[in-house]
């Protein structure tokens, strides 16, 4: 559908400061989960114990990452995705009366740009999983909220229906299919050596293994793309009520605070304390023993959502501040840098320490990673209106080249 001439990007005052804050906080925490990817056989993101009983100072760090970390800032992001899609097709549709040609321009370009960053950069991408979930988003974004906010809880509660169903899933699967899951869960020494020496060789070494990688986190698509539309869902419906706008009381973001993360924080516990518990077996960590962290991670990032709008309502940290929302005006760049960066150090063109830093040198580097963005991200926007994606998506999105340089 074409779009008329008076369809233009949104402007710089119709940001929200406290949205870009919070985007940026999410963004950097995403680095904490995905270091480990980066850095060594995905195995290990899930199973501490995947190539052997770790040491303790390694198994306290994957701990402390897994309880702060997995899947909480990956669950503010995609809420807030969510409000990006309200917020720009509202804006579009109030100045020419429509929004969908503009959306789905924007949506298959993510789509293209997620598959050339998980085909040939790194194969965890996550942008292909957010444009599919983003298509659908759009058409339910304007539902009444009463309606809205109860389908985005259904859809967050089918995965954790599969989860809970993963020992009948395993019962009824083939052996070989068995195996295989038993390969990703705790892979081989054979196995271990042949992504470690794919990694370390050169870039066309890679690719072969990388591009096998991301074929198989299709498979993440049907299992968690029900949780990030839902996550999506709700983030329009908490945009809408004004939630990230840090326009609600300071007693319901503390309260949210106290609540998501004490909750949150301690559910997540549990889950490592029931996996222990039960030798790290492969149908209850990956069934059961998710729940866990499942549920724990939502409850969590309402947390952290009540914690920096709290910032953001105070006159405090305003270096931080005004820090953060640029980390979070950049993210899709910033998102890309990440790659462009742990790449380069863990891969063979680069540095080759793939399988080689533990888990503690892997937590100082995502410090420096966060530091030099922190740095380099109001410089940048000091000078250009966006990041260099930003203005490239922007402009194919809108169809002709937006002004960048200030």
């Amino acid at each position: 559908m074409n779009e008329p001439h008076d369809v233009i990007p949104l402007r710089e005052r119709n940001r929200i400061a406290s949205i870009d804050v919070l985007r940026g906080f999410a963004l950097l925490g995403v680095l904490l989960m995905n270091m480990q990817a980066f850095a060594m056989v995905f195995s290990l993101y899930m199973n501490p114990t995947a190539l052997g009983q770790p040491t303790g100072l390694d198994f306290w760090c994957w701990t402390v990452n897994h309880v702060i970390g997995d899947q909480k800032f990956m669950t503010i992001f995609s809420m807030l995705f969510g409000a990006g899609i309200f917020l720009m097709t509202e804006k579009s549709r109030d100045r020419s009366g429509r929004s969908a040609g503009l959306h789905y321009r924007r949506m298959l370009w993510l789509g293209v740009f997620g598959c050339l960053h998980g085909i040939f950069i790194w194969a965890g991408d996550i942008l292909f999983m957010y444009a599919i979930c983003g298509l659908l988003a759009w058409v339910f974004r304007r539902l009444w909220l009463s309606i809205l906010i109860p389908l985005a809880l259904i859809l967050l509660l089918l995965p954790s229906a599969l989860l809970l169903g993963f020992d009948q899933y395993m019962a009824d699967e083939t052996q070989e299919a068995q195996d295989l899951m038993r390969a990703m869960w705790s892979p081989s020494p054979e196995t271990v050596a042949l992504q470690e020496g794919a990694y370390r060789g050169d870039w066309l070494a890679q690719q072969k293994e990388r591009y096998k990688t991301w074929l198989e986190m299709f498979s993440f698509i049907i299992l968690f793309g029900w949780r990030v539309l839902g996550l999506m869902l709700l983030g329009i419906g908490l945009f809408r009520i004004g939630l990230f706008s840090a326009a609600k009381s300071r007693g319901l973001y503390l309260f949210l605070m106290l609540i998501g993360l004490g909750s949150g924080l301690t559910l997540t516990a549990f889950g490592v304390d029931y996996q222990q518990s039960a030798g790290w077996d492969l149908v209850k960590g990956m069934g059961v023993g998710g729940l866990f962290n499942y549920f724990g991670s939502i409850l969590a990032a309402f947390g952290y959502v009540g914690m920096v709008m709290l910032l953001c309502r105070s006159a405090r940290l305003p270096g931080l501040k005004r820090r953060l929302a640029a980390v979070g005006r950049m993210a899709f760049t910033n998102y890309i840098m990440h790659s462009l960066i742990c790449t380069t150090i863990f891969y063979g063109h680069g540095l080759g320490l793939f399988g080689q830093l533990n888990r503690l040198w892997q937590l100082l580097l995502v410090v420096a990673i966060c530091a030099l963005q922190l740095w380099y991200s109001p410089l940048c926007l000091e000078r250009f209106r966006f990041g260099p994606l930003e203005w490239l998506w922007r402009s194919l999105t809108y169809m002709r080249r937006q002004p960048f340089r200030r």
